[in-house]
Order: C-alpha cells, then structure tokens, then sequence
C-alpha cells in the first residue's frame, strides 16, 4: 500500500479503468460479474470510463456490453471520443516524429503498426499479434508496403516483438531518444506504444476530472501495465491487478487478484463500493 492511501478518505465518484488484462480477461472476455460491478457502480451514482491502448472503435464491444455514456479513450489517451463515437479530443504525432520513431523500432528488431485516427497499418498481415490483434479490435489492418505515405494523423505506433527484452531495451531507447516529442510506455509485455506526449492516461484522468467536475482525490484508477502508473500518479485510489508487475503493484493503493480471477469486480466491491 502506497502513500496515496491518505488521498483516498473522500468517497469516490468516478473509476476509470484499463481494459486488456483489466476490465476483461486474458482471453478478452468481459464477464457477467464484471457487467454487474460496473451496474452496482453507476447504482451508486460512480461514473465509470475506460482507457486502452486500443482504438476507440476496437471497444465497441465494451461500450455496448456496460452501455457506457462517458467518453471512451483510445491509444492511451491519444484519442477521445464521446459515446457515440463522435471526436472528443486527439493528439497526433508530427510527421517527421513518426518516421523517426518508426525507423528506430525497426532498429531494435520490433516489427512495426501504424494507427491513424482512421485506420490500422501493418506490413505483413501474419506477422505476431496481428490476427490475434484483428480478433481484439474487430477490424482488419490495411497492409502496406511503405508507411511514408501514412504519417498524416498518425496517433499511434505499436512496436511488437515476443522477444520481451527486446521490447524493454526499445522501450527504454525511444524513451531516451524522444524526450519531450513522444511518450514510449509498453502496454502488453511485447507491445510497446509510442503516442504523443500528451497522449498518456494521466491526461484522461485530467481530462476527465475537469470534465465532469471531479476532484482527483475522489477518482480511482485501475490496470496493470506500466502505462497505467501515469494515471495512477493522477488519482485519489490506484489498483494495481494481480497480473500486474511488482513496478506497478507498488505504485498503487491497492493490489487485488489477477484479470482471470475475477479482480476488477472484486476491487470494485472491495475498495469503491465497499461490500467487504
């Protein structure tokens, strides 16, 4: 349990949550008793929202499974849409950033994803995680030879490799490289997400504070990769999965069981709602 436990005496009013390895299983399964916690939450007048590395429309299936009427934000915070998917907000990285960016992932033996606000580009249509990514989002990436010709609107670059350390060492690379021109955070352990700086979940968090009039220590947040640590650091309440990393465990409130077993609705009930 962190210091931000002091933070957290004020009853919260709004939980925003991670979705992949948070909200749903590893599987990608959003279960019965995950519908019901959210249920209990907006019954107890607790606004709920989620934030993904996803785009917006890859959770669809979130929004209309919890009947969601907060804005959904996708690519980490690079692009925000009401509910009915209309534009909210967006951060979109330069042109001349995204090549760079681009070229330095390839460096590091990461195969490379483009993600407009519109669309989803890919090289080779089987390389790792693409099927299993088209699966997720429920959309097809468009194959392209030549990603110059796609760096307009460029919301987000996906870095993807199952050599973990690999994505670690890029990580850490882009990080050093980007300085205030990008931010490099993994959202899975081969997954590593380059956004615009301002496209972090901290910035959903602030966004969504002002938004709906809702002080941080009256917000709770919840995930468990290490781009979730940046809303984490914005929040009254941060739970940490059981899934999660010690890293991310320790920068949060509360730890509870993993994706698989039922945490998001047990930290709901146990820490916001407090039934036990």
């Amino acid at each position: 349990m962190s210091a931000q436990t002091a933070k957290t005496k004020l009853p919260i009013r709004l939980v925003i949550a991670d979705v992949d390895g948070t909200l749903v299983t590893h599987e990608k399964v959003l279960t019965q008793r995950a519908i019901d916690a959210v249920a209990k939450l907006r019954a107890a007048n607790i606004l709920f929202a989620i934030t993904s590395g996803r785009p917006p429309k890859g959770s669809s299936m979130i929004n209309d499974a919890l009947h969601l009427t907060t804005p959904i934000s996708g690519f980490n915070g690079g692009l925000v849409v009401n509910a009915d998917y209309s534009f909210l907000s967006g951060h979109f990285l330069a042109a001349d950033v995204a090549k760079e960016a681009l070229e330095k992932i390839r460096a590091d033996g990461l195969d490379a994803w483009l993600y407009t606000d519109a669309d989803w580009f890919v090289t080779d249509a089987n390389a790792p995680h693409v099927a299993r990514e088209e699966w997720t989002v429920k959309f097809a990436p468009i194959v392209t030879s030549d990603f110059d010709s796609h760096l307009e609107h460029v919301v987000k670059i996906v870095g993807v490799s199952d050599d973990l350390d690999a994505v670690k060492r890029a990580e850490k690379d882009l990080q050093e490289w980007g300085g205030k021109h990008i931010s490099a955070e993994r959202s899975q352990p081969y997954y590593l997400d380059v956004t615009h700086p301002h496209a972090t979940k901290g910035f959903v968090v602030l966004m969504l504070s002002g938004m709906y009039k809702v002080p941080a220590a009256q917000i709770a947040t919840i995930g468990d990769m290490p781009n979730d640590v940046l809303m984490f650091e914005k929040s009254g309440m941060s739970i940490a999965m059981g899934n999660a990393s010690e890293a991310v465990k320790k920068a949060a409130t509360y730890v509870t069981d993993s994706c698989d077993d039922e945490g998001f609705a047990n930290a709901m009930e146990k820490f916001v709602l407090h039934e036990s």
